[in-house]
């Protein structure tokens, strides 16, 4: 449940990162105050599954994880182009968090 949790947390603040974008500098004022709902939300939830994981455990994922999608959503979104050094950098995001997740002794607590 609070692998849900922090999944859930990941998503809301990709959705509020990408509107921020979306909201081109706030000239899209309605885009923009969505990403501050949706970092609140991230947030809000982030905070409910510090309570049950450890932080460097949670924060490794949230951040990690948030970080390739926001990569990988911009290729799609906004035809950002990836080199093989981007690819390179979301692959070693995933290995990394997949490591911390599966082979660590930092867990939950």
């Amino acid at each position: 449940m609070i692998y849900l949790l922090l999944a859930a947390a990941v998503i809301t603040e990709v959705c509020a990162t990408l509107l921020l974008k979306a909201s081109n500098g706030w000239e899209k004022w309605e885009l923009g105050m969505a990403s501050i709902f949706f970092y609140s939300l991230s947030g809000a939830i982030f905070a409910f599954v510090l309570k049950s994981m450890n932080v460097g455990l949670a924060y490794a994922v949230w951040s990690g994880v948030g970080i390739a999608l926001v990569c990988i959503a911009s290729v799609f979104l906004w035809q950002q182009k990836f080199d093989i050094f981007a690819i390179s950098g979301v692959v070693l995001i995933f290995i990394g968090t997949l490591l911390i997740t599966v082979k660590s002794t930092v867990s939950i607590q």
